[in-house]
């Protein structure tokens, strides 16, 4: 057997399995840079989302939500609240917290202007309409 498995050999094997990944890892980069333009919503984004994304990293919202499958899990799912609940909801919803709910987690008051308010409904909708391919699962996040 050691006769048949040379170093020629296992070079060979060494830089053909490195050519191949390299060249799918190249089809695989294109095919998603094709993708993303009719997946991302692009069109929609305006000064109020990325003031909305600004209020949101600020905040570290990502430390306790999840948006779109990333962040923490220790509270909801946040890439289709808006859909779920609308904007005049969610910024009832944040002007109200705490809550003091017995026994629930309790989310802390940021404070947030009415304009940061609007941003980071305008950030949510937005987050909202970019296909994710049926992204989360269940409804309720």
């Amino acid at each position: 057997m050691s006769e048949a498995f040379t170093k020629s050999t296992a070079r060979n094997i060494f830089w053909g399995a490195a050519v191949f990944s390299f060249l799918l890892f190249l089809g695989l980069t294109f095919d998603t840079t094709a993708a993303l333009p009719k997946r991302d919503n692009r069109q929609n984004l305006t000064p109020e989302v990325v003031r909305g994304k600004h209020v949101w990293e600020q905040n570290n919202c990502i430390g306790c939500h999840t948006l779109l499958g990333e962040g923490a899990y220790f509270a909801p799912e946040l890439g289709n609240v808006y859909i779920r609940r609308g904007g005049e909801f969610i910024k009832a919803w944040m002007q109200g917290q705490p809550t003091g709910a017995p026994g629930r987690r309790q989310m802390p008051q940021f404070n947030l202007s009415d304009e940061q308010l609007n941003d980071l409904v305008a950030f949510l909708k937005y987050a909202s309409e970019i296909n994710t391919e049926k992204w989360p699962p269940n409804i309720e996040g």
